[in-house]
């Protein structure tokens, strides 16, 4: 593993650091260190956490989708990739993730379960409110979208666009949840792109 070369994956809602992505992505990227921390539920939690080890770590790249991409698009000053990005969470939540949920991957803490209540949800609100604010030409040139054409679950596109540039948001052929082809054809790719075929 070569000094310096660490990229931070950040997960979505019910996943954990151990997920399939984190699994590809270290099969791939075998001389860099791929740092996936546990997130807490509370949102404020999550992002103070993950702050915490952007500057510890400094990685070199991010990458975060579905909540993880909201909580990704919020890391400023370090080049990073969001894919399919929840910006909406608490609605998401509201509609349909009320009560108790099992992880879909283990967790460090071994914690099994986690509840969604209206604290959290009115926690996340209050998150989206200022989760662009940070947005400027600096950060317009550090963040990439990328977006399934075929994602029943958020489309967040046209934002990104606006916000972003539509230069800077791709598209590849799949839904919501990441799998082993697109995280190959896809994710892979733009990494290195982004990075300037350092890899």
């Amino acid at each position: 593993m070569c000094d310096g070369k660490k990229m931070l994956y950040v997960h979505g809602f019910a996943s954990s650091g151990s997920s399939g992505t984190v699994m590809t992505l270290r099969s791939h990227f075998r001389d860099w260190r791929v740092v996936a921390p546990d997130l807490p539920v509370d949102p404020f939690e999550a992002l103070e956490l993950l702050r915490e080890t952007v500057r510890k770590e400094q990685p070199r790249v991010v990458v975060g989708t579905s909540m993880g991409g909201m909580y990704t698009q919020q890391l400023w000053g370090v080049p990073r990739i969001v894919v399919n990005p929840s910006f909406e969470m608490s609605r998401t939540l509201l509609f349909n993730h009320m009560g108790k949920h099992k992880y879909t991957a283990k967790r460090k803490d071994g914690i099994m379960e986690f509840r969604i209540d209206k604290k959290i949800v009115e926690q996340f609100k209050l998150m989206e409110k200022s989760q662009f604010d940070g947005v400027n030409e600096q950060e317009k040139g550090l963040v990439y979208g990328l977006f399934g054409d075929k994602d029943p679950v958020v489309n967040f596109r046209p934002l990104m666009e606006r916000l972003y540039g539509a230069e800077r948001c791709f598209i590849f052929d799949g839904e919501h949840r990441l799998n082993d082809k697109v995280v190959k054809k896809n994710l892979i790719p733009l990494i290195n792109m982004l990075l300037g075929g350092t890899f």
